[in-house]
């Protein structure tokens, strides 16, 4: 129970951060952190499908959307999340295959963890984007999340 908790705070905090990145895109004509963005939206999207026990082989990984495609994609993911948070079994073993075919499984506490991480590690590349271009980074701090 105390380890679910954890996996919907860290949740939690990434809807939080993605919501933030989301908002500064909209002022912002970076198109490699708006890349990087869809990069994670688009991940996260194939990884909750593979969580859910379907094929994800058909989804992109990487690809150009605007603004509205990541909105909808955001809004998408996180009503995903919260639907499969609310009666995960964190120690489920999926089985999926991965873009080239390669079969793998992973706990789902793995899996949420990975994506959770794999997501701050992106944002992380996105305010470095926005800061060489002039504007300031992002604040998505877990510990700012929490104050």
């Amino acid at each position: 129970m105390v380890q679910l908790k954890t996996i919907q705070k860290m949740y939690d905090h990434l809807h939080w951060a993605n919501q933030r990145i989301l908002e500064t895109l909209q002022s912002s004509e970076n198109e490699e952190a708006l890349r990087l963005f869809s990069h994670i939206l688009f991940a996260e999207k194939v990884w909750f499908t593979r969580l859910q026990g379907f094929d994800s082989s058909h989804l992109p990984i990487w690809s150009d959307i605007d603004l509205e495609g990541c909105t909808e994609l955001v809004k998408q993911n996180e009503e995903t999340i919260i639907t499969f948070l609310k009666d995960a079994d964190l120690n489920k073993i999926i089985f999926y295959k991965n873009s080239k075919g390669t079969e793998f499984e992973n706990s789902a506490r793995d899996v949420l963890t990975h994506v959770a991480l794999h997501g701050q590690y992106h944002r992380g590349q996105i305010n470095s984007r926005l800061r060489a271009s002039g504007m300031e980074p992002v604040n998505v701090d877990y510990i700012t999340f929490v104050r």
